[in-house]
């Protein structure tokens, strides 16, 4: 591997930041000449812990699995506890605190989005001289037309804007939400094969002395609990319904992953091209598992917010291999940006760190410390070892608070699964802690909340498109 110094530009207003974010932007792919890799990163919607094969899982994902022997699992990977805020954080490089997404989702009804002023990841790789294309689930912003897709970053569009649509009808409270470059599209079909016939497709007719960016964010598994007559027919050993159309679902999607990477394998050099799955939160405890992780989607627990995530980069990182250093979902910002050697001034602070060194190298974790949410109702927080939670019986979706405040502490490393509580035995480390999470939330811009209902007065955008 070459060191090399980044040619990733920072402008920023505070010199500590300055100073800490551009010592971890210390490695670059393509400074001396290399070529600029493919990126091709999947994410899941609310794949559990327990979900993928590799993790011991009765649902069969064999080309997922195919990919964990490839490259790297990332074995402690965080994200947020819910689409929206995930979706940020990875575009952007920066924690929902400063986006103004820590409470929620964006709902149909919603009128805000990822901010305007918001520099994006396929911005700035297509700056840097990328096709930059996006295949799947937006959602972050659909009530006018600056906040969607090909206005932040992405040549190509195909898919929708909002979460929980119908697999098959593709409509949502009453709209029709599937698109094409942000225009409306009438095909046909279920929305997982349609994403992965489509972003196969894209790798098929992708022009190779062009790098590609491709981003490619699955509604799968999300409810609604939709599958195909043939998928579900594969598990009809699953006793609960719910559980026997979301394994179908699950395995869905692994097929169709599988049809992404033999399009890659094909038509791109695959010495020259990154792959990266991970899921966007932790499942649903109705019908999805997080094995010996505690909590589900929503919540601040591992379940929650670990989540399975892996890496592949053939003859640039060691197969089957596994690191378990903590990592988050903003490090794939400065970390892509980096191994395509672009240069982008970035206004606005990262909170993201360049992780090559640890997945590549074997170094530690590039984070002091790692917010897993922050808002005016609970947060926490992981440094080393240790993992804050304040009121862990909230949802992400809170939007208030009666009750008695808790404060919890656990040792992840001993007790993964969080069921000891050492709060009490360790009450130095604790009050360290809380001043940190209390510190860091201060510094919040106000959340968005959507309203959990639609108002009676809600018309569908016309951004989306006629029904």
């Amino acid at each position: 591997m070459i060191d090399c110094q980044s040619p990733f530009r920072i402008r920023l207003q505070n010199p500590i930041c300055v100073i800490g974010i551009i010592c971890s932007f210390y490695f670059c792919g393509s400074s001396f000449g290399a070529p600029q890799p493919n990126i091709i990163l999947i994410v899941a919607d609310d794949l559990g812990w327990g979900d993928v094969g590799y993790h011991t899982s009765e649902i069969k994902t064999p080309n997922i699995d195919a990919l964990a022997a490839r490259g790297v699992q990332l074995d402690q990977f965080y994200v947020q506890p819910v689409c929206t805020p995930t979706r940020g954080a990875l575009l952007t490089g920066r924690y929902p605190i400063r986006l103004g997404l820590q409470c929620g989702v964006v709902r149909p009804w919603a009128e805000h989005g990822l901010p305007l002023d918001e520099q994006t990841l396929p911005s700035g790789l297509k700056n840097a001289g990328y096709k930059t294309a996006i295949v799947g689930k937006w959602h972050l912003g659909h009530s006018k037309a600056e906040y969607l897709p090909t206005r932040r970053g992405f040549d190509l569009q195909y898919g929708h804007y909002n979460g929980a649509l119908d697999y098959f009808t593709h409509d949502r409270d009453g709209g029709h939400d599937w698109h094409r470059n942000d225009q409306r599209s009438d095909d046909k079909g279920y929305t997982t094969d349609l994403i992965g016939a489509e972003a196969a497709r894209i790798i098929r007719q992708h022009d190779t002395n062009q790098p590609i960016f491709l981003y490619v964010p699955f509604n799968a598994p999300h409810s609604p609990i939709q599958a195909t007559d043939n998928w579900i027919g594969k598990y009809v050993d699953i006793e609960d319904k719910n559980r026997r159309v979301y394994a179908a679902m699950v395995a869905s999607m692994d097929a169709a992953i599988g049809k992404i990477i033999a399009a890659a394998d094909r038509y791109l050099p695959m010495e020259n091209t990154i792959l990266f799955f991970c899921s966007d939160n932790g499942g649903m405890l109705m019908f999805g598992s997080n094995n010996e992780l505690r909590g589900q989607k929503g919540t601040l627990f591992e379940g929650g917010v670990r989540v399975p995530a892996l890496i592949a980069w053939d003859g640039k990182l060691a197969a089957d291999t596994k690191v378990t250093a903590p990592l988050h979902i903003i490090d794939l910002y400065p970390t892509l940006m980096n191994l395509a050697g672009a240069e982008f001034e970035q206004v606005k602070p990262l909170d993201g760190r360049d992780f090559w060194p640890t997945i590549a190298r074997g170094a530690p974790t590039p984070h002091e410390h790692i917010l897993l949410n922050a808002n005016q109702f609970q947060g926490a927080l992981r440094e080393g070892d240790w993992k804050i939670i304040h009121n862990s019986h909230l949802t992400a979706n809170t939007t208030g608070f009666k009750g008695k405040e808790t404060w919890e502490l656990f040792n992840i490393a001993m007790d993964p699964s969080e069921k000891n509580d050492l709060a009490i035995r360790f009450p130095e480390i604790l009050a360290r802690l809380r001043a940190k999470l209390e510190a860091i939330s201060a510094e919040a811009v106000p959340p968005n909340i959507s309203p959990n209902e639609a108002p009676a007065t809600f018309k569908v955008p016309s951004v989306w498109g006629e029904k």
